[in-house]
C-alpha cells in the first residue's frame, strides 16, 4: 500500500515536470507548427542558471530557491523569444528548415553547455524542509514532489486565464483553432507567435529548476533527455491542448513509475506502447483538436 502511494505521488510530481516542458511545446505546435527540437536547451539554460544564482545566494535557503525559480524562468523565456525571433520566424511554412534549425541549435547549445559546465552532473542543493519527506498512508514522499505540483498548477492555472482573459490569449486560441482565418482577418499574429514562444519558454526555464530538484543534479542533457518524454505527452494529449497535455503528463508519468517497479524497469516501453495505441486508435491525441 505504502510503496503504491509513493509510485502515485512521485509519478505526479514527475507529471508536473512533464507538463511545464510539454505546454510550450504543445502551444507552439498548435499554433505554429514548428517541431521546437531546440526546447530542452530553453528547460537546461533555466537549471544550469538557476543553479548558479541559488550557490551565489545560499543554495539552502527559501529565498535562493524563489530567485532560482524566477531567474530560471526568465532565462528560458528570453532564450524562446530570440530563438523564434532570428531564427524561426524567418522559416515558417519551411519546416524541414525548422527541423534542421532547432536540432543544430540544440546540438550547438549542449556542447556549449559542455564547454562551460562540463560534462559531470552538478548535484543541487535545496532549503532543508525539500530534502526531507512527508509521511501520507506510511509513503515517505520526498517533499520537492509537493513543490513541483504546486509549481506546474500555477503554471497551468496562469496559461488558462491568460488563453480565456487576454487579448492576445484569445488570438493564440483562435490561431489553435484555424490560424488561416486568423490571418485573414488582418490580425499580425507575429507577436504572439513570439508571445507563445516566451511563454514555453518560460515554463521550460521553469520546469528545469523543479527538475533538477526533483533529480537531484543539473546536467547538460537533462533538458534534452526530458524533452523526448515531452513530445510523447504533446502527442498523446493532442497537439495545442494545455488540458489534454496535464493529462498526458500525468498518465505517462504515473505508467512509467509503476511499470518500472512492478514490471522490472518496463516503463519507457510501456510509454512507447501507450503512444503506437493513441497514435492508432486516436490520431489527434487524448483531447487533440484537428489543425486548420
Amino acid at each position: 500500500m505504502s510503496t503504491n502511494v509513493l509510485l502515485l505521488l512521485t509519478g505526479i510530481g514527475l507529471g508536473a515536470i512533464y507538463f511545464l516542458v510539454a505546454s510550450g511545446l504543445s502551444l507552439i505546435y498548435g499554433l505554429m507548427h514548428v517541431l521546437n527540437f531546440a526546447h530542452g536547451v530553453f528547460l537546461s539554460l533555466g537549471a544550469f542558471l538557476g543553479f548558479e544564482i541559488a550557490n551565489r545566494i545560499g543554495a539552502a535557503t527559501w529565498t535562493s530557491f524563489a530567485v532560482s525559480l524566477l531567474v530560471g524562468g526568465l532565462a528560458g523565456a528570453l532564450f524562446a523569444a530570440l530563438t523564434e525571433r532570428f531564427l524561426v520566424q524567418r522559416l515558417y511554412e519551411r519546416h524541414i528548415e525548422q527541423v534542421l534549425i532547432t536540432v543544430g541549435l540544440a546540438l550547438a547549445v549542449v556542447a556549449l553547455f559542455e564547454g562551460v559546465w562540463g560534462t559531470d552532473p552538478r548535484f543541487i542543493s535545496s532549503p532543508a524542509w525539500m530534502d526531507r519527506t512527508t509521511s501520507i498512508l506510511g509513503a515517505q514522499v520526498p517533499n520537492d514532489v509537493f513543490v513541483a505540483i504546486v509549481v506546474a498548477v500555477l503554471v497551468l492555472v496562469g496559461m488558462v486565464l491568460f488563453l480565456h482573459r487576454t487579448r492576445y490569449g484569445m488570438i493564440i486560441r483562435a490561431g489553435v483553432e484555424n490560424r488561416s482565418m486568423v490571418t485573414a482577418l488582418g490580425i499580425d499574429v507575429r507577436t504572439a507567435f513570439t508571445l507563445v514562444f516566451t511563454i514555453g519558454g518560460f515554463a521550460a526555464g521553469l520546469g528545469g529548476v523543479l527538475a533538477s530538484h526533483y533529480f537531484g543534479y543539473v546536467s547538460p542533457l537533462l533538458g534534452q533527455t526530458l524533452l523526448i518524454f515531452a513530445f510523447i505527452v504533446t502527442v498523446i494529449g493532442g497537439l495545442g491542448s494545455l488540458t489534454g497535455a496535464a493529462v498526458a503528463s500525468v498518465l505517462v508519468a504515473l505508467l512509467q513509475q509503476f511499470a518500472n517497479y512492478h514490471l522490472r524497469g518496463t516503463g519507457d516501453v510501456a510509454v512507447v506502447i501507450l503512444l503506437a495505441v493513441v497514435l492508432l486508435t486516436r490520431p489527434s491525441g487524448l483531447l487533440g483538436r484537428k489543425v486548420a
